[in-house]
């Protein structure tokens, strides 16, 4: 079972067949350089592995180290609270203090405003009995003022009556006058 090909050579089966697998795959040294390179970066890559895990450890280290600055630091705050809430308590006495005092001034104050309200009381008092002495003696003040206007008026009319009767008798005796004249008796 040979077979021709165009140049004219013919070439067994079976060596087509191997041709054809020798062709088809690779050879050997090629396989080895690719198992070679893959060997190269897979130990690159544990080469990197390693690295990353030391990375790991030392970032671990790190991370515990500032951890426990930060315990520390946490302590410290809570010292620092303690002291805050010492001085809160101190301030929350003060306030008592002065709330105390406030209640104190408040006592005060309302005893003041009760001696006030009594002489505002005492002043009211006194003052309605001066206003009604005042109002009485202006009542007996206006009485007078009226009898004397009265009696005023009363000795107005009487004069006005005797200043009319004068006027009239006068200007009868000016009338009276005028007419004798006119008529020659004077």
């Amino acid at each position: 079972m040979s077979e021709k090909s165009e140049n004219g050579v013919t070439i067994p089966e079976k060596s087509v067949i191997e041709l054809l697998v020798t062709s088809l795959m690779p050879t050997s040294k090629y396989i080895e350089t690719r198992f070679d390179h893959l060997q190269v970066q897979i130990d690159s890559i544990k080469e990197d592995v390693r690295d990353i895990k030391e990375d790991i450890r030392n970032l671990e280290a790190r991370m515990d180290k500032r951890f426990e600055q930060v315990d520390k630091r946490f302590e410290q705050v809570d010292k620092r609270f303690e002291q805050i809430d010492k001085r809160f308590e101190q301030i929350d006495r003060r306030f008592e203090q002065v709330d105390k005092r406030f209640e104190q001034i408040e006592q005060r104050f309302e005893q003041r405003f009760e001696q006030i309200d009594r002489r505002f009381e005492s002043m009211e008092s006194r003052f309605n009995e001066r206003f009604m002495s005042i109002e009485n003696k202006l009542d007996i003040l206006i009485a007078r003022i009226d009898d004397k206007i009265e009696k005023g008026l009363r000795e107005s009319r009487s004069l006005s009556i005797r200043l009319f009767t004068f006027a009239m008798t006068f200007s009868a005796i000016s009338v009276i006058g005028m007419l004798g004249k006119i008529f020659g008796l004077f």
